[in-house]
């Protein structure tokens, strides 16, 4: 029987992979048949709840809509020429009809239905097919909100109004409710797979942050980023963006966010008394997670971190807790932001908040909670009326500012841990930290 992820195992004092991936063509049964389940399922939920039914997607190869790209099957990397998708959804006779004007199907569900011997013309084939279901309403992928709901491109939508009629102009509007409903809904079968991708993510971390990697006085954070990246690569997946590791230490100085992405200095040296922080993620069976986790480098002398890190952990947990209980379904990214934030200053902590939708994309279309440099909220007439919805999927981004008088000054502890928001609430999808990682795992009897 095959299983498709097996779990990891402690087998030392620090998580080793033994993590089973599965093989490429066993990758591709699964992500089809999950594309199945979400176009016979969840897509007709979903038109009916934004109240269209039609959609049009208009892509050409090497040029793919961000929603479009999500909808090929495992064996389609591309777009071939151009790739035109037409969703009809019949509510009164329960229907959904799934066509290519394209050449060939894709995949399953979708059946070509232009021949092309019988009308050349790609676009008159289409607009055939629209004026024949005779739809209340003609959804295409712009939007000035939401950029991976944005993927029509002015050639094909310039192409595309030209040739269809001016008594079918008038009900075309913005798809965007829908291409982001697309996106950002998670299924149950989905959930299951996120848990374990979490899980990997989770495990190539601790093995990262322990004594198998790092040497500490020998090991740089530009070594760590890179055997994380090559590990990933060594399992046969992908990470998403390059992996980071900083450090913060008694004679540093706190420095604006924006240093952990571009000032960041590289090679520095990891030593005893170290704050490790990562900020890692991975791509497989098209979700992508993203995490944050701190670690902490024993001194000779220590076999447990500080009591003033493990209590600046404890204050990065609460905020957490204040961002997690706000996050109410039917909520928008600027109410949850401000309540949470004003939350957790209310009882003495220095907040910051900028959570972001994740799943199918890492920075991923949907209910955003704050920007590092928009602590403010976002402007009104952004996304930020966007309301949180069920069945979504979060990178729970935050950190909190500490003062730590051990080391005259200030440190920030950075937390990220992907997050679930159902029916019955919220929750961590394979949990978070709440204890620092240790270098080493267990402490020697004689030094390192």
């Amino acid at each position: 029987m095959k299983k498709l992820i097996l779990s990891f195992t402690l087998l030392t004092v620090f998580y080793t992979q033994a993590q089973q991936i599965l093989p490429e063509v066993e990758r591709a049964r699964v992500v089809d048949e999950i594309l199945e389940e979400r176009f016979n399922v969840l897509l007709p939920k979903l038109m009916d709840d934004t109240d269209i039914d039609m959609w049009v997607l208009i892509s050409r190869e090497y040029n793919e809509d961000p929603v479009l790209r999500t909808m090929l099957p495992a064996t389609w990397l591309n777009a071939r020429r151009r790739t035109i998708l037409l969703f009809y959804r019949n509510k009164e006779k329960n229907t959904i009809e799934k066509l290519a004007v394209a050449r060939y199907s894709i995949g399953k569900s979708i059946v070509s239905a232009w021949d092309k011997e019988k009308e050349p013309n790609q676009w008159k084939r289409l607009v055939q097919l629209i004026e024949e279901r005779n739809p209340k309403k003609i959804a295409l992928n712009f939007s000035k909100d939401h950029n991976i709901a944005d993927g029509l491109d002015k050639t094909d939508y310039d192409e595309f109004m030209a040739n269809l009629p001016k008594k079918q102009q008038a009900k075309v509007i913005s798809a965007e409710q829908l291409a982001v409903g697309w996106i950002e809904t998670r299924t149950e079968r989905e959930m299951i797979i996120f848990d374990q991708l979490v899980d990997i993510t989770h495990a190539v971390i601790e093995e990262a942050f322990s004594e198998k990697v790092i040497t500490p006085g020998i090991t740089t954070t530009t070594e760590v980023e890179w055997w994380m990246r090559q590990k990933v690569t060594d399992l046969g997946l992908e990470t998403w963006f390059h992996p980071t590791v900083d450090i913060q230490r008694t004679s540093e100085e706190l420095v604006s966010h924006l240093y952990s992405f571009s000032g960041r200095p590289d090679d520095m040296i990891i030593m005893p008394g170290d704050l490790l922080h990562c900020d890692f993620g991975i791509t497989y069976l098209r979700l992508n997670t993203d995490c944050q986790e701190l670690a902490y480098v024993l001194k000779p002398e220590e076999t447990e971190a500080p009591s003033f890190l493990v209590n600046a952990l404890y204050d990065g947990n609460r905020v957490q807790d204040f961002l997690t209980k706000n996050m109410v379904i039917g909520g928008t990214g600027n109410e949850i932001l401000a309540r949470s934030l004003q939350e957790a200053k209310d009882v003495g902590l220095r907040p910051s908040i900028y959570t972001h939708p994740l799943g199918m994309y890492g920075h991923s279309a949907g209910t955003t909670i704050g920007m590092w440099d928009a602590q403010g909220g976002l402007r009104k007439d952004d996304h930020d009326n966007y309301p949180i919805n069920p069945n979504t999927s979060y990178a729970i981004e935050l950190n909190t500012t500490v003062n730590i008088p051990e080391w005259k000054r200030d440190i920030r502890i950075m937390l990220e841990e992907p997050g679930f928001l159902g029916e019955n609430g919220f929750r961590y999808i394979n949990g978070r930290q709440t204890e620092l990682l240790l270098i080493p795992r267990i402490k020697p009897q004689q030094g390192y």
